[in-house]
């Protein structure tokens, strides 16, 4: 028997059907899958929630980071520069 793979926004819409009070036995017989699986994708599900809040924090924390590459990288490059120059 071959496996199936569940893509993650697959088996959030099936934890999601879960919690919004729908009976575990019934999603796990439509999907094919055991009611152990469910609950493991649930517990990953609930343990990695607050992640979605922290969408914007990683943001402006990945632009604080990518504007102070560029400026390291200008740095390293007019060094160089004055470098070669001097040779």
């Amino acid at each position: 028997m071959q496996r199936r793979k569940f893509d993650a926004k697959t088996k959030s819409a099936i934890v999601l059907e879960g919690l919004k009070g729908r009976s575990v036995a019934d999603i796990c017989n439509e999907y094919q899958i055991s009611q152990t699986q469910y609950y493991k994708w649930r517990d990953q599900f609930l343990s990695n929630a607050p992640l979605a809040f922290e969408v914007g924090q990683a943001t402006k924390r990945e632009a604080r980071i990518d504007a102070e590459n560029k400026k390291l990288k200008r740095l390293v490059g007019e060094l160089t520069y004055e470098l070669k120059k001097s040779e």
